[in-house]
């Protein structure tokens, strides 16, 4: 098997060693799922990427993998691919393309960053599906929580990846926060639906002023212990904020990863009013931070 070409990606970060990092992978149609998952579990990330032909009229196609396994859409991932088509020389940033992943296809539009920042990809999330909502003591138990730390009760909502969203009361909760992996093992048999069984824990204030949410997610093993910035799920919690009230504009800017010294950025929009939306844009920059090949 010829060695395959990657391009290492910090995404959601304009600075090298911020955000969520990505190994995007050219030409990685002779790879197959078993050797994709080993490839994932030996870079230690949260996930790769893995470019190959399309099946269908979209310009290009990846398909996204955890250590645990392979998931339909994925957020920083999707990122890290357009930067890495654009370092490729494969797209120019101002270009718009359409990108096929195992949910569907996406719109993705690109800019240049402006003074001589990195360039700016933002994709087109699905319209989102709201499913059942847990008792707040529930999801407490995975996290050495309380039910009154919760804003809300927790509902799945998804605009690609179904995700246990769930909205604490203030970021001093949030700090506190302890997965605890028996508890998420248990919850996910429970739940084998779910994309992610760990919820996305998130307060409707930024870290920093800019910032309009702040989040974080908690991951069992084989998967790093947290996930510096996720995108699929950012685009969930902005529909669930968006319809519950929560916001008074569609547009804001999303964070996390402050607390794992890799901040992380997102600008966001919510397409459509809040009983009927359409869909999420989710873009940040990104950056471009190791170039190789991996000899398989």
């Amino acid at each position: 098997m010829a060695p395959h070409r990657y391009i290492y990606v910090n995404a959601f970060a304009e600075d090298l060693f911020g955000g969520n990092p990505c190994m995007v992978f050219f030409g990685a149609d002779d790879l197959d799922e078993e050797t994709r998952l080993k490839i994932t579990r030996e870079s230690r990330l949260s996930e790769c990427a893995f470019l190959q032909k399309p099946a269908s009229d979209a310009d290009f196609a990846v398909r996204y993998y955890l250590a645990s396994g392979p998931i339909p859409m994925a957020g920083h991932p999707t990122v890290a691919t357009g930067i890495a088509l654009i370092e490729a020389g494969m797209v120019r940033p101002g270009d718009s393309f359409r990108l096929e992943v195992g949910a569907g296809v996406m719109p993705i539009e690109t800019r240049a960053g402006e003074g001589g920042r990195p360039p700016i990809v933002t994709m087109t999330q699905f319209a989102p599906k709201f499913g059942e909502s847990f008792d707040p003591g529930e999801i407490a138990a995975i996290y050495g929580l309380s039910a009154g730390d919760f804003l809300a009760p927790p509902q799945v909502v998804g605009t690609g990846n179904m995700h246990v969203l769930a909205p604490l009361r203030n970021r001093e909760a949030l700090r506190r926060a302890k997965l605890n992996p028996e508890a998420v093992a248990r919850f996910h048999a429970a739940h084998p639906e779910l994309t992610f069984a760990e919820a996305f824990l998130f307060v409707p204030e930024g870290e920093t002023p800019e910032g309009r949410s702040f989040a974080r997610l908690l991951l069992a093993p084989p998967n790093p212990p947290e996930d510096p910035f996720t995108g699929s799920a950012t685009g969930a919690m902005a529909s669930w904020l968006w319809r519950e009230g929560y916001l008074d504009s569609p547009r804001f800017v999303a964070e996390q990863g402050h607390w794992m010294g890799r901040p992380g950025r997102a600008e966001v929009e919510i397409l459509g009013p809040r009983e009927a939306i359409s869909g999420v844009k989710v873009g940040g920059p990104g950056v471009a931070l190791m170039r190789g090949e991996i000899a398989v």
